[in-house]
């Protein structure tokens, strides 16, 4: 009887083991790339949208066991990425890249949060770039590139080094052999590069909105009638042409421009052409009042923000994070040969190396962070018009209300082009 009643407790707690065998082990915890589809716009400039391919190919990589992607680039210009964000925040890019000086009116509209962990950030990457990217104290964005300047860049089978150290130098030759040097007198940006060494000042105030501006002053060395004339002097040589950046760049191409001032986004595309003769130098001395006058520059950093109205807030820090990252600045600098902002990556052989980089940082010495508010440009713009066609700059002084503004700011802006003889 025993026996009977153990073979029965033997069978019964075999069928139970087989039956506990024969369960399926509960599946794993879902990873989220089914559940999950992180739709995220991104705006860059439209030159870097290969770059761009390639580096969110390798983030939907990174990531792929977290969640599934849709990630749509759109070109839009850096320059007037604030004015495109702004006017329609909520339906605008969850990630964008632009200029430095439009931080703070992006932070103050509420288009950019502080961002998390900013320690590591500014640990990672150049204090000036670091600079560029806050308002005060605090971080609203992710620093990308620490190269947003302009030098000169010239074809040695012209020029010595010693010949690029003088802007008057440099037009005699090209003049000579019925060729030319540009520079973009359309832009105020570049415009600035005569004032900015002559103790006259131009700058923002205190409200972050409005300018302060003494190119009008007559107390210094130098007056702003000083530096109108020896530009009006310049745009009348043979050898000069003012011209937009494709402008010049086409002249680079077919041979009629053999130097010009631009920046590092051209690096590679004039290294194809000029070959062996590519040459990159801080930028030259003009003459003013029977004195040279080192050229200055505004300086200034690309960036990375993160709508503050993203509906993957999280996410679109994680891009913005992977786009600036040590790895893709140094991706960035061997295909578009932009300058890092991360400390590794600028301090890499490859980039020391870099002609343009090295030019840009000579031309840093005589460079002021840009940070001017938006009635500066249209003025100066027209300022240098009326210096390279030649006609009277009396003519310039009414410049009318509207789109430069009234009152103290719009005068202020005015002054950057009203020269009183």
């Amino acid at each position: 009887m025993k026996k009977n009643v153990f073979a029965l407790l033997l069978s019964l707690t075999m069928l139970v083991l087989l039956s506990a065998c024969g369960e399926k082990e509960p599946p794993p915890a879902d990873s989220g790339t089914d559940s999950q589809t992180v739709s995220l716009t991104v705006w860059g400039a439209e030159e870097d949208e290969a770059l761009l391919q390639e580096i969110f190919a390798s983030f939907q990589s990174h990531y792929a066991g977290e969640a599934s992607f849709s990630i749509t680039f759109q070109p839009q210009s850096e320059a007037h990425c604030k004015d495109a964000l702004l006017g329609d925040i909520e339906h605008g890019a969850d990630v964008f890249a632009f200029a430095d000086d439009q931080v703070a009116a992006l932070a103050a509209a509420g288009g950019l949060d502080p961002i998390e962990d900013p320690e590591g950030i500014r640990a990672a990457n150049l204090s000036a770039a670091v600079e560029a990217a806050s308002v005060g104290s605090t971080l609203y964005a992710y620093p990308l590139t620490a190269d947003n300047g302009y030098f000169l860049y010239y074809n040695k089978a012209y020029f010595s080094e010693e010949d690029v150290q003088s802007l008057d130098r440099m037009l005699e030759i090209a003049a000579e052999a019925q060729r030319l040097v540009t520079m973009d007198w359309t832009s105020a940006w570049y415009v600035y590069a005569f004032f900015g060494n002559t103790g006259l000042e131009v700058g923002l105030n205190d409200d972050g909105l409005t300018n302060y501006c003494t190119w009008n002053s007559t107390d210094g060395p130098i007056s702003g009638v000083d530096v109108a004339r020896s530009m009006r002097s310049i745009g009348a040589s043979p050898g000069f042409a003012s011209r937009t950046d494709e402008e010049f760049m086409a002249g680079v191409r077919d041979g009629t421009v053999i130097a010009g001032v631009s920046g590092v986004w051209n690096a590679v595309a004039i290294q194809e052409a000029w070959g062996a003769n590519a040459g990159a130098a801080k930028l030259p001395s003009y003459t003013c009042k029977g004195k040279p006058v080192q050229m200055a520059s505004f300086s200034g950093c690309k960036l990375i923000g993160v709508n503050a109205y993203s509906q993957s807030p999280e996410w679109a820090a994680r891009l913005a994070q992977w786009i600036t990252s040590e790895e893709n600045q140094r991706l960035r600098f061997q295909l578009r040969g932009q300058g890092p902002s991360n400390i590794q990556a600028a301090s890499s052989p490859e980039v020391q190396a870099s002609p343009a980089i090295a030019a840009l940082l000579a031309q840093s010495e005589f460079s002021q962070l840009q940070r001017i508010g938006g009635k500066f440009w249209d003025p100066v713009a027209e300022f240098a018009g009326a210096c390279l066609v030649g006609r009277s700059l009396r003519r310039v002084s009414p410049v009318p209300a509207g789109p430069h503004g009234g009152g103290r700011d719009g005068a202020l802006a005015r002054a950057a082009c009203r020269t009183q003889f």
